[in-house]
């Protein structure tokens, strides 16, 4: 991936602070890592600003040379995604308002309560910030078979981005009023998050598109790493490698096939009009 001379101010880096809340272990951390390497979502039903236990850390540390090069990085992305999602918005006489990006390391505080590297990376609503724990990549790879680029990475972060443009449209709070309406069952609301989570990959595609068509930044083998990473992260293939078999009817991001369709047709359009998930998935 190329980089560029972009940088945002709204990352904020909280490795090395020390501070953080050392969550205890015990039946929430199994839970939290049976769904380990989700992306994205409202993580409101599993995160609580009351879990664990233990004392707070309070060592600090200073960056190395590769972690402020991450940081870089990020600040880069994010600069990326400010940029197309701006123009983006005012070509369809909407006004951007950009999230915040938190880089942290094993936990901290989010406005959706406690955050944990082993959830992943994940966007809360109620704060409108991407949280990030950059040891999930080492995961991503060994885990479940992705090989690890730097456009691996902002493909995982044009997805959270995608999250925030739903919660920018609207669409996370009316899926948040079906959750909470109690009309709809388990497996439906799944479809439900099924169709949420493709969009934010459509998202990401149409994000990949519109930026390099304005930056290059795409380099050969790019788009296949950000393939190999959606691929990863599919329902299937985590079930398979976590429990053996697979059930379909719990899934909650989308198949592996899925989750490259919907990142394809959205870097293959670049076009955000097209990725309406829920009225081709809800049929």
């Amino acid at each position: 991936m190329r980089w560029t001379d972009d940088r945002s101010d709204n990352v904020e880096d909280r490795r090395g602070l020390g501070g953080g809340a050392v969550v205890g272990g015990g039946l929430g951390t199994l839970i939290i890592a049976a769904i380990i390497f989700f992306l994205g979502g409202d993580p409101s039903s599993i995160l609580s600003s009351g879990a664990g236990s233990g004392a707070a850390r309070t060592e600090q540390r200073e960056l190395s040379q590769n972690e402020l090069k991450i940081r870089e990085f990020v600040k880069m992305v994010t600069a990326e995604n400010e940029e197309t999602w701006t123009k983006i918005f005012a070509e369809n006489g909407m006004q951007y308002k950009p999230a915040k990006v938190i880089l942290f390391e094993d936990t901290t505080q989010s406005g959706c309560g406690v955050a944990q590297s082993a959830m992943g990376p994940f966007y809360c609503p109620a704060d409108q910030s991407v949280y990030m724990d950059m040891s999930f990549f080492k995961e991503l790879e060994s885990r479940f078979g992705a090989k690890v680029t730097e456009f691996s990475i902002a493909y995982v972060m044009a997805h959270e981005m995608g999250h925030h443009v739903q919660t920018l449209l609207g669409t996370t709070q009316k899926v948040d009023e079906l959750r909470r309406s109690g009309r709809y069952s388990e497996a439906e609301m799944n479809r439900v998050s099924v169709a949420t989570e493709l969009q934010a990959d459509f998202y990401a595609g149409v994000w990949a598109k519109q930026t390099d068509s304005r930056e290059h930044i795409l380099e050969p083998g790019d788009i296949q790493s950000a393939i190999e990473a959606a691929e990863a992260v599919g329902d299937d293939n985590i079930q398979r490698r976590s429990q053996g078999y697979v059930n379909q009817e719990s899934f909650t991001h989308g198949s592996s096939a899925q989750r490259k369709e919907w990142f394809m047709k959205g870097y293959n359009t670049g076009d955000i009009k097209q990725g309406d998930t829920f009225n081709q998935l809800l049929k």
